[in-house]
Formats: C-alpha cells, sequence, structure tokens
C-alpha cells in the first residue's frame, strides 16, 4: 500500500502537474464565462429595471448567485495560486511540498466566506440555508460554480430573450394599431358607434398592458422547453400577443369592408334597386298568370301569389340615407343583408311564377305531344283514318277550349296515342297496282 493522508494517496510530481494543468484550463474557462455574464445585456437591463413577479424574485436569487460565484472565483483563484506557488519553490518537490499539494489539491482545503446578504438568497449546495462560510475541494467547488452559473446563465437568457422578442413586436403593433384608429375615424367607425370601434379600444388597452408587464415581469412570459438542461431553453409566450394581431387583424378587414362600400355604395345601391324591380315585376307577371290560369284551366290548384315585401323597401331606404350621410360603418352591414334578401326575394318571384304557369306549361307539352303524334301517323299514310281522327278531334277540343281540364284532356291525348301506336304496329296490306282502267273503277 503506498503512503496515504487524509485527501488519500500522496499525489506523485507528474500527477500533481497534470491536475495544476486542467485546474487552471479550468479556471480560465470559468472566469470567461463569469465575464460574460458580467457584461451580458440581459443581466444589464435586469440591474437596471423595475421588476415585479417571478422576475423580481428569480433576479433577486440570481444576484446573490452571482456574488457567491465571485467568491468562489476568488477562493478558486487563491487555492490555486497557492498550489502554484508550493509545485514552484523547487525543480523537484519534496515530500512534504506533495503532501501539501495532495490535500490542497484534492481535500476540502478551501474555505469560501461571505456576508449574509451574498448568499442569503442564493442556493447552497445541499439546499439549505445559506452559511457565512464553506469549505470545499477545488473539484466541488467547480461543480458548485458551474451548478451557480447554469442557473443564473439561464434567467438571465430568458428575460433577455423575452424583452429581445414581445416589446418591439408590441410596439410595432401599436404603430399599426394607431394608423387603424386614424383610418377607422375617418369612415365612422368610432366606439360605441360600431363593434369594431369598441374592439380598437380593447385592444389599446390590452396591449398597454401587456408591455408593461412584458417589461416588469419578464419571466412571467416564458415558456420553458421540457426536459432540457441548456441555459436559456424555451421561448417566449406570445399567446396575449398573437390573439391581439388576430383581433386588430379582423378590425382591418372590418374596416376595408367599410372603405370598399364608400366606393362602391352609389353601385350597389342601383344594382339593389334593379333586383327588386326585377323581382316586383316578375310577381307582377305571375299575378297576371294566374288569372290567366284560372281562366283558362278547370279543376286544378293555383298558389296564391304574395305581394312585394315592404320591409325591403323601407331598408332600402334607409340604406340611401345612410349614404347620403356618409355613414358607412351602419351602410356596410346593411348593404350585405340587402342584397342577399334581395337575391333571395328575386329567387322567390321566379319560383312563384313557375308554380302558378306550371298548369300552362303542362297544357303545352300535352298540345305538343298531340301535334307530334298526328305527325308521326301523316308519315305512314294513317292522317285520314276515321278512328284516330275522331280520337284526334276529341283531345283537340279538350287542348283547346277553356277552361281545360287537364287530366281529362291528358286521358284523350293517351288515347290517341294508344290507337296510333296500335295502328302504326299492325301489319300493312299492300294495296294492288293496276294501270289507268283499274283507277277508274269497275264501271269505266
Amino acid at each position: 500500500m503506498g503512503v496515504t493522508d487524509p485527501a488519500g494517496p500522496v499525489m506523485d510530481r507528474d500527477e500533481v502537474d497534470r491536475a495544476l494543468a486542467r485546474l487552471g484550463a479550468e479556471h480560465e474557462a470559468i472566469e470567461t464565462s463569469l465575464f460574460a455574464l458580467q457584461d451580458h445585456a440581459g443581466r444589464r437591463l435586469l440591474e437596471g429595471a423595475e421588476l415585479t413577479g417571478v422576475t423580481k424574485e428569480r433576479w433577486q436569487a440570481a444576484e446573490a448567485s452571482i456574488s457567491l460565484l465571485w467568491a468562489y472565483f476568488d477562493a478558486y483563484t487563491g487555492a490555486l495560486r497557492s498550489a502554484r506557488g508550493i509545485r514552484a519553490r523547487r525543480r523537484w518537490s519534496s515530500r512534504e511540498d506533495l503532501v501539501e499539494l495532495t490535500e490542497l489539491l484534492r481535500g476540502e482545503s478551501v474555505t469560501v466566506a461571505g456576508s449574509a446578504s451574498a448568499t442569503a438568497n442564493a442556493p447552497t449546495l445541499h439546499g439549505g440555508p445559506g452559511k457565512l462560510s464553506e469549505r470545499f475541494s477545488l473539484v466541488t467547488l467547480v461543480d458548485r460554480m458551474n451548478e451557480l452559473y447554469a442557473t443564473s446563465l439561464d434567467m438571465v437568457v430568458a428575460a433577455d430573450a423575452v424583452w429581445s422578442a414581445l416589446p418591439a413586436r408590441i410596439d410595432l403593433l401599436a404603430a399599426e394599431l394607431q394608423r387603424t384608429r386614424r383610418l377607422a375615424h375617418s369612415v365612422g367607425v368610432r366606439p360605441g358607434e360600431h363593434p369594431a370601434g369598441d374592439d380598437l379600444d380593447r385592444i389599446t388597452r390590452t396591449l398597454t398592458n401587456l408591455r408593461e408587464q412584458v417589461v416588469s415581469d419578464p419571466l412571467a412570459f416564458w415558456v420553458p422547453t421540457p426536459g432540457s438542461s441548456a441555459p436559456g431553453g424555451g421561448k417566449p409566450d406570445t399567446t396575449v400577443y398573437d390573439r391581439e394581431a388576430r383581433a386588430l387583424e379582423d378590425v382591418r378587414r372590418e374596416i376595408d369592408a367599410v372603405l370598399t362600400v364608400r366606393q362602391d355604395a352609389e353601385a350597389r345601391l342601383v344594382k339593389l334597386r334593379d333586383v327588386l324591380s326585377r323581382a316586383d315585376r316578375t310577381l307582377a307577371e305571375a299575378r297576371i298568370a294566374r288569372g290567366e290560369v284560372l281562366a283558362k284551366i278547370a279543376a286544378t290548384e293555383v298558389p296564391v301569389v304574395s305581394g312585394p315585401p315592404t320591409v325591403l323597401q323601407e331598408q332600402l331606404a334607409t340604406a340611401a340615407e345612410y349614404r347620403r350621410h356618409a355613414q358607412w360603418h351602419r351602410l356596410s352591414p346593411l348593404l350585405e343583408s340587402l342584397e342577399q334578401k334581395a337575391e333571395d326575394e328575386l329567387l322567390r318571384a321566379r319560383e312563384s311564377l313557375t308554380a302558378v304557369t306550371q298548369p300552362l306549361a303542362v297544357r303545352a307539352e300535352l298540345r305538343g305531344r298531340l301535334d307530334a303524334y298526328k305527325a308521326k301517323v301523316s308519315r305512314h299514310g294513317l292522317a285520314e283514318d276515321p278512328f284516330l281522327v275522331e280520337r284526334y278531334d276529341a283531345a283537340r277540343r279538350m287542348l283547346w277550349s277553356a277552361p281545360c281540364d287537364l287530366r281529362v284532356a291528358e286521358q284523350a291525348v293517351l288515347r290517341y296515342q294508344h290507337a296510333a301506336a296500335e295502328l302504326l304496329a299492325a301489319p300493312r296490306v299492300p294495296e294492288q297496282q293496276g294501270g289507268p282502267e283499274d283507277r277508274r273503277g269497275p264501271g269505266a
């Protein structure tokens, strides 16, 4: 067994030199990281900001951690300087030097003393309350510094990321909001008079409050990445911002619709009058057609034709009044509603005309069918057949008389069709051909 001491086996000169080289490299890396943290823009902003909420609590802990970090680093620097001084005493270190170096490099030989204010809020190695002094080995001290550095940097990076992302975006959206408010005011979209005006007021209040909260408590808008251990692993929470941006976009579309109304109002009103006029003419035609049907068609039900709705004319007059007084925000929804209702009214009028004239269409179809069959039998030389002539005349009298009973007339047409079909399907007897004497008859 080799010679040992409380720190373990005594290190030889090579082990000491390798340990000092490693600790020196760690010292440089830690020093670089600490200076980078000290100069970090986020840390400087946190240092001068009026913080609230979770950010204020975490920054108090982070400040204590950073102070403790520097205390640890100073103690680490002092221990490393002492070890280097012992090793530099002589080229070939004596046994007493090696024992001392072993204790310094491996044992809990570093005492860190700090004030109560520096350690009160900083987390300790074992999670207990802060102490005025602690003893560490150099390896444990490095681990402790890495732990404090990671938590402090995570807090600083998160706050800086939120400040870098959200306030600038909120300011841009607020500028767009102001332009939209001016445009809205020019077309009469104002709070209390139009829903879009109320939305603009609400968005303004929300963005103002959001910016104040982001500036004073950025960590309240930070969403850590689950399972990530890297400092600053996460992203800013833009839920409220995104919602208000969408709401502003909806308002802009509404105002664009109002602007479009201002430009096209007269043309749309003219078109509306034309559509309603066509609907009225169609209904008038349907009423005339109904009288004709009642006079010409018997034993049928003809639907009643209603008159034009006066409410649409009243709304059209209201729309014209809105245009005359440049109340575009009120004219916009009214025109959209009227355009749809006018098209529906024209469709209803056309359907009414179709329903009223249906019996006349049926009669016309029966007349056409009767004439088509007569033409067919004529082509086959059967037009003078007495039976067909009788049935044709019966059907024609029914279809061309007033009032016409469509059910009876249809049966007469069907009887004529069936008779014609039977004659056309029967075998034909060829006529005897003869000379001129044959056509003169038996008494020639």
